[in-house]
């Protein structure tokens, strides 16, 4: 079963024991408060030994009582909201009771990509006398809570369950103001009146985080830093170095990454494309700034990226190839012919597509995948810049922005003199993969050169989409050539297929002649690069 989610946004407040909830109908926007409701809530939060998920500001919890009792997550808040002064956006899942101690597999596949094969347990359990506070506006709608929480945390030691004895209790009183309907203006005037009333930004994002105290690592809202793995920012912008340049760009691929890894699990649309192109993106970034860097530990996580990569393709290929051909398969009339041909293909590309998905999902389980997480963090974390001068961003960036380009007009120029046929198609495919890498490097130069370096990416984009058409619509023609090559097919189902290899040699033929329009157009933007 598919977890249901929502989008959770709140603030949280410090309070003293003796202050008293302000008169909340004196906020702007809110007419009138519902009586006060108080609930009696006991949570059981998991993690691992090390804190992992609490380090990186996710909390998962088994609650009963109250309104929402069952299985939550909460997923790293979104953007850069949770400090002290903006409002925490975060994403939470919810799944039934179930048991006590199994933590249900549809809350786990959003979290394999942090945990890494570790296992988790209880770590603290909380019980909070919670009265709500509801505020309304002027038409009725429910525009936010305020809850009035009275908590007692406890420790479990490692190895304990539920049922463990004490590990040391604290108490505490905090409020929290969570967004139903209302939009985040009520957030300013409604923080005035609170801090009047005694209230104070929290000193942790969460209750977990105050209960763990300073073994939950990142928690704390008074920290800097991303523990969540979000991109940090590009300090000194166009004054950076080009190592700094890089590791902002990584590690928004790998943030990226990290965000489509439960989709790919789940099987979910696009997912394994925006996990390709990010893993692209990294290697297309090493590549061009690799004398930056020590050699063997980039050496060896470009080989891992370009593994994960090729096992990402397997199910993309066939995900986009059987999407193409059915596209073309309803072109043609329809007949018995053209029914057993698409039933050919599907059996063909389908088998591919399933195999390919089976092969990825062992990969994602592996401790080879999960060692390239731990390989990427650490780039972003401690990159491994060579001791020499530190270069700078701008100048860097226009270098591997040129030597890129150059690349691409050597492989065109390749592609031009190729004899057609097979020669001529895998040179194109070599100035699709040269535009492609073009386009992630100009993308690092962005960072710092601006609107020239974004120009070129797109211009790069362009003929990398047209020449993926055109690649496209090779292996298309030749799967169907080797399916059409059964000579005990019947005629009509052969037809179908001649068919659809036809409709393949025109769009190669259309998409290289768009693509020869598009370089012309672009060609003194590519030759002048970013400068």
């Amino acid at each position: 079963m598919k977890a249901s989610q929502g989008l959770e946004i709140e603030k949280k407040y410090d309070v003293d024991d003796a202050a008293a909830v302000p008169a909340l109908d004196r906020v702007t926007g809110v007419a009138r408060t519902g009586a006060p409701h108080t609930a009696v809530l006991e949570a059981v939060y998991f993690d691992t030994a090390r804190h992992i998920l609490a380090s990186r500001r996710i909390t998962l919890r088994r609650r009963t009582g109250g309104t929402d009792a069952g299985w939550h997550l909460k997923l790293p808040p979104l953007e850069s909201g949770g400090t002290a002064t903006e409002p925490q956006q975060r994403r939470e899942l919810h799944a039934p009771l179930g048991q006590p101690g199994v933590v249900p597999d549809s809350l786990l596949v959003h979290i394999q990509a942090y945990l890494r094969g570790a296992a988790v347990a209880p770590v603290v359990r909380l019980e909070t006398r919670r009265t709500t506070h509801a505020l309304y506006g002027e038409d009725g709608v429910h525009l936010a809570d305020l809850a009035d929480d009275r908590v007692t945390a406890e420790r479990l030691h490692p190895g304990q369950g539920e049922g463990a004895g004490p590990g040391g209790q604290q108490q505490w009183r905090e409020w929290e103001l969570e967004l139903v309907h209302g939009g985040p203006g009520l957030f300013a005037p409604a923080e005035e009146l609170l801090v009047q009333a005694g209230a104070r930004p929290a000193g942790h994002a969460s209750k977990l985080a105050r209960a763990l105290g300073g073994e939950a690592g990142g928690q704390s809202t008074q920290q800097g830093g991303t523990p969540d793995g979000s991109t940090p920012d590009l300090a000194a912008g166009k004054k950076a170095p080009a190592a700094a340049v890089v590791t902002v760009y990584v590690a928004a691929q790998i943030h990226e990454i990290l965000a489509q890894d439960p989709g790919v699990r789940l099987e979910e649309p696009e997912s394994v494309h925006n996990m390709r192109s990010a893993v692209r993106r990294i290697r297309s970034a090493l590549a061009a700034y690799r004398k930056l860097y020590s050699a063997r530990p980039v050496r060896h996580m470009r080989d891992e990226l370009k593994w994960l990569g090729q096992v990402l393709g397997g199910p993309r290929d066939a995900e986009v190839l059987l999407d193409r051909l059915r596209g073309h398969l309803g072109e043609l009339p329809p007949s018995h012919g053209v029914a057993a041909a698409s039933d050919r293909v599907e059996r063909k590309v389908g088998g591919a597509f399933d195999d390919g998905y089976r092969h990825l999902q062992e990969a994602l389980r592996s401790d080879r995948y999960f060692r390239l997480l731990d390989d990427l963090e650490a780039f972003r974390d401690a990159p491994p810049v060579r001791s020499e001068a530190v270069a700078r961003g701008r100048r860097e960036s226009a270098k591997a922005v040129d030597k890129s380009a150059r690349r691409l007009r050597r492989s065109h120029k390749a592609a031009t003199r190729a004899r057609r046929g097979t020669d001529h198609e895998n040179a194109l495919h070599q100035v699709r993969k040269d535009a492609k890498r073009l386009r992630h490097v100009a993308e690092t130069a962005a960072l710092v050169r601006g609107k020239r370096a974004r120009k070129v990416a797109k211009a790069a984009q362009r003929q990398q989409k047209i020449l993926g058409d055109f690649h496209d619509a090779v292996i298309a023609r030749d799967l169907l050539g080797a399916i059409g090559s059964d000579t005990e097919m019947a005629a009509p189902e052969a037809a179908a297929l001649t068919a659809l290899r036809t409709l393949q040699a025109e769009e190669m033929a259309a998409a290289e002649a768009k693509y020869l329009k598009v370089r012309r157009k672009s060609r003194e933007l590519l030759r002048r690069g970013v400068l």
